[in-house]
């Protein structure tokens, strides 16, 4: 299987491990963790990612800025570990759009049991397929269905670590009652905007900001 990395979480995750270390220990640190990544016995070859400027998601935020919640610095040695797993990672630094979006539109561009999916960010549940998230060491599989449900259920929940609000007072457990009589991606859209109130404009926003792209350029619009 193709290993689809979030090199993002790589570069936070090792850099804020390493503040109190010198660059060269980082450095060390990142390749062990990749090797470790890619030697899976189920792991036949590697793309990473890396997020660059340009997100699209700034300019489709109106009720809140994108990610404007965010206050803490980058790590120390962020630059210089992006640096290293591009030159030698060959990690790809994506302008325009999110590491998570490259991730969505390689994984759609595959058959489903050709690829797996390696981060610790929740949001990638949305995309079906294989996914592993490396911290918890667990291997798991989501389908079409989980997929587009993680996904409404989003719409719901927001996404308070991006600064994305979806809806207020609703938490996971009530988000998973309003989706529970839900079949079709039809029947949750209508749930979900039901739960907004109409609001469809209001939701299409949250939607978009959520959304992790499956095709180049894709803006979501909802189910006919």
């Amino acid at each position: 299987m193709l290993a689809l990395i979030d090199a993002d979480i790589v570069c936070y995750r090792i850099g804020f491990a390493s503040e109190e270390e010198t660059d060269k220990v980082a450095i060390y640190r990142a390749g062990e963790f990749m090797e470790d990544l890619v030697m899976k016995p189920y792991v036949s070859d590697y793309k990473g990612f890396l997020t660059g400027s340009n997100n699209f998601r700034m300019q489709i935020a109106k009720t809140q800025p994108y990610k404007g919640n965010r206050k803490q610095p980058k790590p120390k040695h962020y630059d210089i570990l992006r640096e290293y797993l591009v030159k030698a990672w060959a990690c790809e630094v994506i302008e325009g759009q999110e590491a998570d979006d490259a991730i969505g539109i390689q994984a759609y561009s595959m058959d489903v049991e050709d690829y797996i999916i390696m981060s610790i960010d929740t949001d990638l549940d949305m995309i079906r397929g294989n996914h592993y998230n490396f911290i918890k060491n667990n291997k798991y599989f989501v389908n079409d269905e989980e997929a587009i449900r993680h996904f409404y259920h989003q719409i719901l929940t927001g996404d308070r670590t991006d600064n994305i609000p979806g809806l207020a007072g609703i938490g996971p457990k009530k988000a998973d009652k309003i989706l529970q009589d839900a079949i079709s991606e039809k029947d949750m859209y209508e749930a979900v905007l039901k739960a907004y109130d109409n609001n469809e404009e209001y939701l299409c926003e949250q939607a978009n900001l959520l959304w992790i792209r499956r095709e180049s350029g894709q803006i979501w619009t909802p189910p006919k």
